[in-house]
């Protein structure tokens, strides 16, 4: 393919113990060519235990498109994956413990992000400044600074970069925040999320030796360097700060996504304060203790955008309850609340009604899957076209982060605590309501008996993306980096 002539690295520097200790990316930006239905692209998929396998099944299903390199710092995994793509369609891809390896090579145009939240920026990062189109899964970054660096680079090196975010690319989601944003129904007062799947104890796993098939190191890339259990390798990563962003950067940032989409011109908010706590049940049914992980398993957090507000709620504690007592429903899912009345379900119900009524509005929302647009847009280098590209991307995880820097610089108050912000609107303070029923009804926790964690209401500067008059704050909005795996201040 002629485009990916563009692609090179100028430099690698010295390695220690086969891991560079530098990375440096320079001269490299995109053609903008557009391609023809009958070029092949060639896709990368990095992290392929979990979600990287339903990426290889997309991309391998589509004409055209082949998975050409598997990205992964656990080698335990590519015979089966390798074998499963020859099947399907006659290839053997190239297995990679190292991106970087895999970025240096000439055939690769694009990369599939399905590893680690603390590794979607990073990845993202040095694949626009490799010349490489990218998709990558939510959120696309593990704090705010490196969200914006993405952004930074998709725009420089003109790459396409598509978001795993795949409501954006359904037409009753799309439909529904148009009837939102036409104004027949008023204006919009709350716009609110639920992310409420079960989310219990993982326990404790002994600290040991790594496999010998895994490259620790690798894994934890921009993440301090750490003893190793089985609680962070494969998937409870997500519940410790130096890795993943609790349940309302998992998946959280889908109903994040959709209640910002549904606020007109919704980007970040003016202020932000998050509560709740995480809460376990022990093998012997005593209620609570505390299990190995970091990040709440029940969070409200409420955003002011200057008009509308966002509440967000999680409530883990579902699905299952304490004797006699009714389990807390498992819900997923968006409603916005407007002056005359609210959008639930696809249908508008008036103030005081609990009978539905179909939405009638026009919108528009472009064809295809959220992969599938995501090659149509590599072909045709529109990036307006995307159904997720990386600013909207940025702004939705933001928000998460935003939500999580409030709750980790919180306190412990007693649990008859009532801050200010639940009066503000009923649906903030039927939420903190819901969550502390679902607290008795799950582990036999009286709130009022017990302390929850508080965080300070944050005023934000939305144009700056810094905190205002709160440099403890601001630290949050990025981490320290561990050489090399660095998000740079450069582009």
């Amino acid at each position: 393919m002629s485009r990916q002539t563009r692609r090179t690295f100028l430099k690698r520097a010295a390695a220690t113990a086969g891991v560079a200790t530098t990375f440096t990316i320079a001269g490299t930006q995109s053609s903008g060519q557009v391609l023809g239905a009958n070029d092949t692209i060639r896709v990368g998929v990095a992290g392929i235990h979990g979600r990287g396998n339903s990426h290889i099944g997309a991309f391998a299903g589509m004409d055209k498109v082949q998975v050409t390199h598997l990205i992964d710092p656990d080698s335990r995994l590519f015979a089966g994956r390798s074998e499963s793509i020859k099947k399907r369609n006659g290839n053997t891809p190239k297995c990679f413990q190292d991106i970087r390896k895999a970025l240096e090579d000439k055939e690769l145009d694009a990369v599939s992000v399905a590893t680690c939240n603390h590794w979607h920026s990073l990845i993202t990062f040095w694949s626009c400044q490799a010349g490489k189109d990218v998709y990558v899964e939510k959120p696309c970054s593990h704090n705010v600074f490196e969200g914006r660096q993405c952004v930074k680079a998709a725009r420089k090196y003109k790459c396409i970069v598509q978001h795993g975010t795949q409501s954006r690319a359904s037409g009753s989601w799309a439909k529904t925040v148009a009837a939102v944003a036409s104004g027949k129904y008023g204006k919009l007062l709350v716009s609110k999320a639920y992310a409420s799947k079960p989310r219990w104890s993982i326990g404790f796993k002994d600290v040991k030796d790594p496999p010998a098939e895994l490259d620790y190191n690798l894994w934890l890339g921009p993440a301090p360097m750490q003893p190793y259990h089985e609680n962070l390798v494969h998937y409870n990563w997500h519940w410790f700060w130096d890795t993943g962003n609790g349940e309302i950067g998992n998946q959280g940032v889908h109903q994040m996504d959709i209640a910002r989409w549904g606020i007109p011109g919704g980007t970040l908010p003016k202020s932000v304060i998050s509560m709740g706590g995480r809460w376990v049940q022990s093998s012997e049914g005593h209620p609570p203790f505390t299990d190995q992980a970091e990040t709440p398993n029940m969070q409200l957090t409420v955003m002011d955008f200057g008009g509308p507000l966002m509440v967000y709620e999680v409530a883990g504690l579902c699905g299952k309850s304490v004797v006699g007592k009714q389990a807390p429903p498992r819900k997923v899912d968006n409603e916005f609340y407007l002056e005359e009345g609210a959008i639930k379900g696809g249908k508008f119900y008036p103030k005081g009604s609990d009978k539905g009524e179909s939405i009638d509005v026009d919108y528009h929302i472009e064809p295809g899957g959220i992969f599938e647009n995501f090659i149509d847009c590599v072909r045709s280098r529109d990036r307006t076209k995307l159904h997720a590209d990386i600013l909207d991307a940025h702004y939705s995880a933001a928000l998460c982060h935003l939500g999580n820097i409030s709750y980790r610089l919180g306190q412990q108050v007693p649990g008859t605590t009532k801050p200010e912000v639940l009066g503000v609107h009923e649906e903030a303070s039927r939420s903190w309501s819901d969550i502390c029923t679902a607290l008795d009804n799950a582990i036999g926790l009286d709130l009022e008996k017990s302390t929850y964690q508080l965080g300070p209401m944050l005023q934000f500067d939305a144009e700056k993306e810094k905190f205002v008059g709160n440099a403890e704050a601001d630290k949050l909005l990025t981490r320290e980096y561990r050489e090399p795996f660095v998000v740079t201040e450069e582009v």
